[in-house]
């Protein structure tokens, strides 16, 4: 869809799109449509929606509520005019906020509402007339000096990075497996400035990526390690270091999931999926920051070469590590693409994201992600970014009695402790491999990076969880 800013309206055919606090609001005033908006019992509430027809070539008008207060949030505005005119048959639309004191922020937030929530993607080659999708063109009309600005360098690309997140975690494991996920990267970042390398299974093994390279084993899809540099900021800058788990499918291997939903495993790349995206951002939108993003891709599959339950592997760190369930995959992918990644750039402060657990999504359902960290500080600064950004994020603890819940008697450690504390066990696991001195979290995104309900922003399916959340932390401790 393509999103414009004016000062006049246009002559062209549009649907018109009023924000409003209630059906008596003065902005409606000229329109005379009380009536039709009382009867539809619109109140003004955010994300609330009205249709009324006007003038004699019944012109389509689509109020939508905004709430009151200083805080308005035009983003799901913006989202909801996408959600309620995408496939009405109108080819554009006009969001008229000349008669609101809005700031420039806002408005371009609008647009970044409505650019998320339009995207969409799939394979269906025939879909009915109503489903198909009409709209074409937002033109932001009376925004505040700015605000066009604000959207092309700060939110577009933001928008750019969420989609191909959402790209990612939508495809199936035929279209994206870790050799193809790099080319779709390098393809979103084209023109960034973005630099991408990629390690083989070669490379990493002569480099002693025994963990990683023993999930990949099973699978005739060949392991990629992506490596992702943008470096925005001061030359001399340590980078923030980014780290994605990248399973672009999970079958268990040979402690095999059940059937049933399986085919939900094509989205167990997401935090993958979201440092991409991440990455992507930050290059399009020309951060002022250093950042590294690393993908650890990897394929889980249980052919006559899979790794076994009881096998012992030694990771890139020198650690021995007792693979107790095959599925319990992701953290072995992770703990060396973070020990190269210490190695390789000395970071200071390391992020990882991760679809890891199936015991964060109880803990936590699908309302927010859980995060583990050694420095309250670093916690301080996420949750900051995740209340401005809009991922919401809830601290978990960590401490020395779990991490005894992994102690191997053949290995330094195995990769699962028992049922109990799930999540909290698999963070042990994963602090292992920080180095004395580094910042670090995890962010388990278990519950989040997919959605089988629609959101005030977005449809259901894959959600770009994970990009807005880095970004945000980039922007506050990197940039202000």
């Amino acid at each position: 869809m393509q999103i414009q800013f004016a000062t006049t309206l246009p002559e062209a055919d549009h649907a018109l799109v009023l924000p409003a606090t209630g059906s008596d609001d003065s902005a409606l005033a000229d329109q005379g449509v009380k009536g039709a908006l009382d009867k539809q019992r619109f109140s003004g509430k955010r994300g609330k929606a009205a249709t009324a027809w006007v003038g004699e070539d019944g012109q389509r008008l689509l109020v939508l509520g905004i709430g009151e207060g200083d805080g308005l949030d035009l983003e799901t505005l913006g989202a909801t005019l996408v959600a309620q005119l995408a496939t009405s048959g109108e080819t554009h639309a006009v969001l008229d906020l000349s008669a609101k004191d809005i700031k420039a922020d806002a408005a371009a937030r609008a647009a970044l509402g409505a650019a998320v929530r339009a995207w969409n993607f799939d394979h269906r080659t025939k879909k009915k007339d109503e489903e198909k999708v009409t709209l074409e063109t937002l033109t932001i009309l009376g925004a505040p000096k700015g605000a066009q600005a604000l959207w092309q360098d700060r939110y577009e690309p933001l928008s750019k990075g969420i989609a191909l997140t959402r790209e990612l975690v939508t495809e199936p494991a035929n279209i994206i497996y870790p050799e193809s996920f790099v080319e779709r990267v390098k393809a979103h970042a084209e023109g960034t400035g973005l630099v991408i390398e990629t390690l083989d299974e070669k490379q990493m093994g002569e480099l002693g990526m025994g963990a990683l390279l023993g999930v990949a084993q099973g699978s005739v899809r060949k392991p990629r390690l992506l490596v992702m540099k943008w470096m925005g900021g001061e030359g001399d800058d340590v980078p923030l270091l980014l780290v994605g788990k990248g399973v672009t499918f999970d079958t268990g291997g040979i402690s095999m999931k059940q059937p049933a939903g399986m085919e939900q495993m094509k989205w167990d790349m997401g935090g993958a999926g979201a440092v991409s995206g991440a990455m992507v951002a930050l290059a399009a939108r020309k951060a002022k920051a250093n950042v590294v993003g690393i993908c650890g891709l990897v394929e889980n599959m249980p052919d006559g070469n899979a790794q076994r339950p009881g096998d012992v592997v030694t990771s890139m760190s020198g650690q021995t590590i007792e693979v107790i369930n095959t599925d319990a995959e992701g953290r072995l992918v992770l703990c060396d693409a973070l020990t190269w990644g210490q190695k390789e750039f000395s970071p200071k402060t390391v992020l990882d994201l991760a679809t890891l657990t199936g015991a964060m999504v109880i803990s936590l359902g699908h309302e927010q992600a859980g995060f583990f960290t050694n420095s309250d500080d670093l916690a301080e600064d996420l949750m900051k970014a995740s209340k401005k950004s809009g991922d919401k994020l809830w601290r978990q603890p960590l401490g020395e009695a779990y991490d005894r819940l992994i102690d191997s008697p053949i290995a330094d450690m195995k990769n699962v402790g028992p049922r109990e504390a799930g999540s909290i066990t698999a963070a042990q696991f994963l602090q292992r491999f920080i180095e004395d001195g580094v910042d670090w979290a995890h962010l388990d995104i278990a519950g989040m990076a997919w959605s089988d309900k629609a959101g005030a922003t977005r449809d259901k399916g894959a959600t770009g969880y994970g990009v807005r959340v880095l970004d945000m932390y980039v922007a506050r401790e990197l940039e202000d």
